[in-house]
């Protein structure tokens, strides 16, 4: 098995090289370079080794209450202790305010580390996001101080059995009382909906207060336990067996007369929850390019000692000596490389609040490029290393079954794809234009720009089509191409200052020489579905 090591040297490669962090006032290279490095060595000594085991143990329900795999609670007792659970929250409210951007680089590398450790304590920034955006000030002191020091962790409960990508079915009810508000009704698919790390849970509620559709919808927050102590109305029904994921425990919640306190405004809760939810998809798109980079390592490693066949002397070669093999390293290499530009480029702009519209538009794309990344390098190290990469010895197999589910949870990339198309392009798709635009001036201009108006020309047909659905993962897989093809010609331009520059140059190569031709397929494929 190949141990976990942080890509510490990329991140600050992409950071510092593409994506220019330090754009950003609140970016101290060097404070927030020792940060990432002393996490990097926490997550390589203490939070990878649980990893395999976790998931080999999985979580066990027992008397009502969520057991957590060997050495995740006092794993996590460590992790809250340092302070890294308060890291981007506000000063005031007894977090350490080293901002988002700094955040999403420590979710990176916990999410290599061990994805369904991370996947539970996660969901904490956006949670405290919500109620710093749309919470009274009583809700912040109630709740923000104890998610920084652990004593909370976060879930958010969407999803039921009848309302998954469309919301306007939740059944699930808040009713008011002379003493509040108390919650009625079952909630599915909730990660973390209990567990034995934290001493509590906040629970973030979508629950119906008026009439049918989205706008009779309102946000809650509903504690695990009673300010007396006594324990709330929420309870977990079961845990459901997962392809992956074992050591994070997706819970079936009833909430039965649970007392919770309204968050915003009645009827805004779709408005306050996508706070949350635009957070946990770059969160997730961090995964993707997490589970890409560990795929990329655990393969390249084992085709640098496997050796299979004869060189023109007649000499033993390695496997990463073959052109099929080393072909397939240089794909992931990219895939993980290319996956972190793009998320981290969407950051940027998020954390400058300037571009609304772009961030908006650019956040599915994130999120649907670097999750399919992410499978598409895990398949790919399971390809390396033949037979092995089915066993579970070297972990490659458990990275595609952790992956897997990135394409799927919070929102299907389907759902992602035609949000595109029928919503954010209309805003955005300008904004897209100037971006790319702007990045081809910075690197292999010709390329890009060949590119670049290929999809305006699908773009053209979409428009001329009505937005037809048939063609929306093809214009969602072509959008995203085109910002990795533009990104890779900047970082083929600063190769040279790059962690491995031979790898990188031939990574660089690969894209610009193949990616213009991928783009043009499918801006064909935009083509012939607008015309059906």
């Amino acid at each position: 098995m190949k141990e976990f090591k942080a890509p510490v040297e990329d991140i600050e490669f992409c950071l510092r090289e593409i994506v220019a962090i330090d754009q950003l006032p609140e970016w101290d290279q060097e404070l927030c370079s020792e940060v990432i490095n002393v996490f990097a060595r926490f997550a390589e000594q203490e939070i990878a080794p649980l990893n395999e085991p976790g998931d080999r143990e999985g979580c066990r329900l027992e008397n009502g209450r969520v057991h957590m795999p060997a050495g995740l609670p006092e794993l996590f007792q460590r992790y809250a202790g340092d302070g890294w659970q308060g890291l981007s929250l506000p000063p005031a409210l007894d977090g350490q305010g080293m901002g988002a951007a700094l955040q999403a680089v420590i979710s990176e590398i916990f999410s290599g580390a061990n994805h369904s450790l991370q996947m539970i304590v996660s969901l904490v920034p956006g949670a405290a996001r919500v109620l710093l955006d749309f919470g009274s000030e009583a809700l912040q002191q109630q709740y923000i101080p104890r998610l920084a020091s652990g004593e909370l962790l976060a879930t958010m409960c969407l999803t039921e059995a009848g309302a998954g990508s469309d919301l306007s079915e939740v059944r699930c009810r808040a009713l008011a009382d002379e003493d509040g508000w108390r919650i009625e009704g079952e909630k599915i698919f909730i990660s973390g909906g209990d567990q034995d790390l934290s001493e509590g849970i906040l629970h973030l509620v979508l629950a119906r207060t008026g009439a049918g559709g989205t706008r009779g919808l309102s946000l809650f927050a509903c504690p695990s336990a009673l300010p007396d102590g006594s324990v709330n109305g929420v309870s977990v029904l079961r845990i459901e067996e997962k392809m992956g994921l074992h050591a994070s425990p997706t819970c079936q919640l009833q909430f039965d007369g649970a007392r919770a306190e309204l968050i915003g405004q009645p009827g805004a809760g779709l408005k306050c929850m996508f706070a949350m939810m635009n957070h946990a998809r770059i969160d997730v798109a961090l995964q993707g390019v997490a589970h890409a980079a560990r795929a990329f390592d655990i393969a390249a490693a084992y085709a640098a000692e496997r050796k299979q066949g004869k060189d023109q002397a007649g000499a033993a070669v390695t496997i990463d000596q073959h052109a099929d093999v080393r072909q397939m390293l240089d794909d992931m290499a990219a895939l993980a490389i290319g996956g972190r530009a793009l998320v981290y480029q969407v950051m940027l702009l998020l954390e400058q609040g300037r571009d609304e519209a772009l961030v908006s538009f650019l956040t599915p794309v994130a999120k649907f490029f670097c999750t399919e990344a992410g499978t598409r390098a895990a398949s790919l190290a399971q390809d390396v290393l033949g037979g092995y990469g089915y066993l579970s010895e070297y972990l490659v197999e458990q990275t595609y079954r952790d992956a897997r589910i990135t394409t799927i949870y919070e929102g299907a990339n389907g759902i992602h794809a035609l949000t595109l198309l029928r919503r954010e392009l209309a805003r955005g798709g300008d904004d897209f234009v100037r971006l790319v635009e702007r990045l081809a001036q910075e690197g292999v201009a010709e390329t890009v720009l060949a590119g670049l108006d290929c999809w305006s020309r699908a773009r053209a047909c979409v428009d001329a089509s009505g937005a037809s659905s048939a063609c929306a993962r093809d214009f969602m897989r072509l959008t995203g191409k085109v910002l990795y093809l533009a990104l890779w010609s900047k970082i083929c331009q600063r190769a040279d200052a790059a962690p491995d520059v031979d790898l990188y140059r031939r990574a660089a190569a690969r894209v610009l020489r193949r990616v213009p031709c991928e783009i043009a397929c499918l801006a064909a494929l935009v083509q012939a579905e607008t015309a059906a």
